[in-house]
């Protein structure tokens, strides 16, 4: 099985409607729908809300998961949020989503009330801010990546903002994840440069 890709940005896109698992991309949409509720966080769920996006812990976006209601709150925030193609599994890292519904949360993320969530893409741990700053300038991201257990193969993706640009990177079939992050970053350069 070789790679497939598929990139969304304001200037182009392709492959942009195949969907893919979403790994932990999928924590951003679990905290926009968090925020979407209208109330304000208490500490406990800012603390998760932190460890989710900042350090991508597993534990705190399955906290959260639960606080939104699971796979039916999820979809209910995609709808709200305009995301077509996007479908909450039980397990939220299953999750499918296109390249294009990631471009639409980004639109959401960086042009609405979220703040604290940008902010929190502004600041991932060292190692985890690959992908989308391969674009150059002040970024704020998250990235997903996890092996599928039927292939062993592995899903890489980056979503967010560089250098004003927004830019979704969805791709599989990578036999490790760094070259999933080399393919990804090259699709970022690609899709700026010809911008």
């Amino acid at each position: 099985m070789s790679a497939c890709l598929s990139v969304a940005t304001l200037d182009g896109s392709y492959g942009e409607e195949r969907t893919y698992p979403a790994a932990s991309i999928v924590k951003v949409s679990i905290l926009a729908a968090l925020l979407r509720e209208g109330r304000p966080l208490g500490a406990r769920q800012r603390e998760l809300a932190r460890a989710m996006i900042v350090r991508s812990d597993n534990d705190a976006a399955t906290e959260l998961w639960a606080a939104i209601g699971g796979a039916p709150g999820l979809d209910a925030a995609h709808a709200r949020l305009g995301l077509t193609q996007t479908r909450a599994e039980s397990a939220w890292g299953l999750t499918r989503t296109t390249a294009r519904d990631q471009l639409t949360l980004m639109r959401a993320v960086f042009g609405g009330p979220y703040a604290f969530l940008r902010s929190l893409m502004g600041q991932v741990t060292e190692g985890q801010d690959w992908g989308v700053s391969a674009a150059g300038g002040e970024w704020a991201l998250k990235n997903g990546w996890m092996p599928m257990r039927a292939t062993g193969l592995w899903v890489v993706h980056s979503v967010g903002r560089a250098g004003g640009r927004l830019i979704a990177v969805l791709s599989d079939g990578h036999p490790t994840k760094e070259a999933g992050i080399a393919c990804v970053e090259a699709a970022v350069r690609e899709a700026v440069g010809s911008a």
